[in-house]
């Protein structure tokens, strides 16, 4: 089943003011828990699946995010054949470590993106490259050396982004931080 609504919603719009992404953001989440609701087959939930737990986050809900990542993971022990399960794995650890970093829990959100960066690839991992919020926000943390060991972990699939987290490392080793662009957002 398609979530066209929730897809559409789930882009950013530099266009929208804050007020309004968090409207936007309920109405995202909404949808896919809709779609998920009617979702026929176990596969087809299990795609589902995959984009709850970041617009529950977007939403504000940590609660019901930890609880989607934390079913995605368990579900996606039955889909390791499936082209989506490193996506599973890549976005629900984000999630985690998000949540762990908001709650003040460094140590956890560290794993997090280290388990994160373990995953197989995928399809759109291998291609757009994997998500740097979670990295972001530990350098932001003063965190330099778990970020650099996922930009190692995610060498493994995006063999196609070695420049660019060549690039990021040696911004990091000089003290900044990267521009991480559009894999903010994916």
């Amino acid at each position: 089943m398609k979530c066209d609504l929730a897809e559409l919603l789930s882009r950013p719009s530099p266009t929208i003011k804050p007020a309004e992404q968090l409207n936007r953001a309920h109405l995202v989440l909404t949808e896919y828990e809709k779609a998920l609701a009617l979702s026929k087959t176990p596969e087809n939930r299990f795609y589902i699946l995959t984009a709850l737990p970041k617009a529950a986050f977007a939403d504000g809900n940590n609660a019901k995010a930890a609880d989607y990542a934390k079913q995605l993971l368990a579900q996606a022990q039955n889909f390791k054949r499936n082209w989506n399960y490193g996506n599973a794995i890549h976005s629900a650890n984000l999630i985690l470590g998000r949540i762990a970093l908001a709650s003040g829990d460094v140590d956890t959100a560290k794993a997090r993106l280290l388990d994160a960066g373990k995953t197989r690839g995928s399809p759109q991992l291998d291609s757009f490259g994997p998500n740097m919020e979670l990295a972001r926000e530990l350098l932001q943390k003063g965190e330099k050396d778990v970020v650099l060991q996922y930009f190692d972990l995610c060498a493994r699939f995006w063999t196609m982004g070695g420049p660019t987290l060549d690039s990021w490392k040696q911004t990091i080793k000089a003290g900044g931080t990267p521009d991480f662009g559009a894999n903010l957002d994916y």
